[in-house]
């Protein structure tokens, strides 16, 4: 499987910490600052993984999914959400429209490397 990952939030300081951190392992890391341009790179690229935010401009993390999970190129390719919410349905919701992982921001760092670690199967 690819180890590449692509990471989707409106925070480019998200964006770059999460960079540095899978980088630093050995990842190769996109990124897009929302749903819409993460949709774009989604189905453009060939990604081990993606890790989402929730709320974002243009297309929020649930419609990204929801839109992705119906393309054809989503299969087998492991959502993880990266976001400030917490409560039960919101990730009841993440869950149905296809996320496998909820991680809660502020994160820490050796627990998103081995969350994508397990996604990924590195």
């Amino acid at each position: 499987m690819s180890k590449a990952v692509l990471t989707i939030d409106d925070s480019q300081s998200v964006r770059q910490m999460i960079s540095m951190t899978l980088s630093a392992a050995g990842f190769k890391v996109d990124e897009a600052c929302d749903g819409a341009e993460g949709y774009s790179k989604a189905t453009a690229g060939a990604y081990g993984a993606i890790i989402t935010d929730l709320n974002m401009p243009n297309m929020n993390g649930l419609e990204f999914i929801r839109k992705f999970r119906a393309h054809p190129s989503s299969r087998g390719i492991p959502i993880i959400f990266l976001s400030t919410e917490s409560d039960e349905a919101s990730k009841r919701e993440a869950k149905a429209a296809g996320a496998i992982g909820w991680i809660v921001k502020p994160f820490d760092q050796n627990q998103l490397l081995a969350a994508i670690k397990r996604v990924i199967g590195a």
